[in-house]
């Protein structure tokens, strides 16, 4: 069988035994829930509850604050206690809604829809309405993303079922325990595009989930599973469109100019809740592994709980982890509290006990071209790096440096343990900050 790949790329340990054997599990929230009002791209939700204020599960707390952007629901029933900044993953401090958990679960009635019945509009404002944003990490409203100006060039639907960062499994239990949502959301999103066929775009590391997916879709004439080669980053937007279709993008461009959609396992599967069941988006999988962990496994967590009480269900910790990220080992970040609510986005929660990139000491360049050789977006790190040192943001943008899709290829393979991706981050987000200035 061919297997579909890209040029580039890196074979880190995955990690994955950890947790991929262990079944989703129901979490129940005990204490407040923390509900940052920017869990997406775009502009912060605005709140429409104040203090003092009893919600229950299922009721919108704060609605989009545009086009791009996404309303945020109540997942517990409890009480407003106050609005106010409580810091995330990212480090920074965010404008939050605070709900105490009164335990009751009190939770609104839904709405089923019957999605052959539903017109396109129709379901892309359920999609709206619940929330939904890409839940692999980047966090852009799913409406939008359905909403290009050409709907008609859009020729394929690719589920990113690679889940190709180490350590996590949270959508491979998804897919072996709850493959009839991922199929049927998929199928949800194909109504939206007249000419677009779908692919499950799944790694060779989830064998199983594969002929899962081929057996459940072998009579969807629309519907086609594509076994992809084992790298990181092998479900990156980028990579991925090109394994399955050959086509390539850059930052300047959408996936919708190349006649792609892609969603990720998880996301597919809020689309399909919205519109078959009305549901907002309150839940996601979490998986809580590490070297440092008792007991890795895969959660159903409610957004909006904290950090530690994921740790408490996975049977705490083993001894003080030297390192904790949300997220994976490659693209995740590192937590200096663990005191921070689950997002959307929230995808992992990695605590290892021993952080081996500090340990390192980087040393001066040997100019071996391993660097180039791994990057995915065909760019000289070592040289972008060294633009970045030394501020000099004429010659990193003209060599490329913002086409850097910030995977950390090069700094995983580097032998001098040189910090390329964090440098060339850096003068990205420097980059970034004076295009909107």
């Amino acid at each position: 069988m061919v297997k579909f790949t890209f040029g580039g790329g890196v074979h880190p340990y995955d990690g994955k035994d950890l947790s991929k054997d262990k079944p989703m599990k129901t979490i129940v929230p005990k204490g407040e829930m923390v509900y940052p009002l920017s869990q997406h791209i775009g502009a912060p939700a605005a709140p429409i509850v104040k203090k003092g204020d009893r919600v229950i599960a299922g009721q919108k707390i704060a609605e989009a604050g545009g086009f791009v952007s996404a309303p945020i629901y109540a997942t517990v029933s409890g009480t407003v206690k106050t609005i106010e900044p409580r810091r995330v993953v990212t480090g920074d401090m965010v404008n939050s809604i605070i709900v105490d958990n009164d335990g009751l679960f009190e939770e609104v009635g839904y709405t089923p829809h019957d999605a052959d019945k539903l017109s396109k509009q129709e379901i892309i404002d359920l999609i709206r309405e619940a929330g939904v944003v890409g839940m692999g990490g980047a966090g852009f409203p799913t409406h939008v993303k359905l909403s290009p100006k050409e709907p008609d060039k859009i020729e394929y639907v690719i589920a990113n079922c690679a889940e190709c960062e180490p350590y996590l499994t949270s959508d491979y239990r998804r897919m072996i325990e709850e493959p009839e949502k991922l199929i049927e959301g998929l199928k949800i999103i194909l109504r939206l595009f007249d000419n677009a066929q779908g692919i499950l775009a799944v790694e060779d590391n989830k064998a199983d989930c594969a002929a899962l997916l081929e057996k459940l879709t072998r009579n969807e004439p629309k519907i086609t599973v594509k076994v992809l080669k084992t790298k990181y980053p092998q479900g990156a937007e980028r990579q991925l469109i090109y394994a399955v279709t050959g086509r390539e993008i850059n930052s300047s461009m959408l996936p919708a100019d190349a006649g792609c959609v892609v969603d990720n396992v998880d996301t597919i599967v809020a689309v399909y809740h919205a519109v078959k069941e009305g549901k907002p988006l309150m839940n996601r999988i979490v998986t809580v592994t590490g070297d440092a962990v008792n007991d890795p496994g895969n959660f159903y967590v409610r957004i909006g709980m904290n950090y530690k009480d994921l740790i408490d269900e996975a049977g705490g910790l083993k001894c003080t982890p030297e390192k904790v990220v949300s997220g994976g080992p490659m693209m995740g970040f590192a937590l200096f509290d663990l005191n921070v609510p689950t997002t959307k986005t929230a995808s992992a929660l990695l605590c290892l006990t021993h952080d081996e990139v500090s340990a390192m000491e980087p040393s001066p360049c040997i100019n071996c071209g391993r660097c180039v050789e791994v990057c995915p977006s065909r760019l000289l790190p070592k040289k972008l790096a060294d633009f970045s040192q030394r501020h000099d943001a004429e010659s990193f943008v003209a060599y490329d440096g913002m086409e850097c899709m910030e995977c950390g290829c090069c700094s995983y393979i580097c032998p001098a343990k040189r910090h390329l991706t964090q440098a060339i981050k850096s003068m990205r987000k420097e980059r970034i900050r004076e295009r909107r200035s």
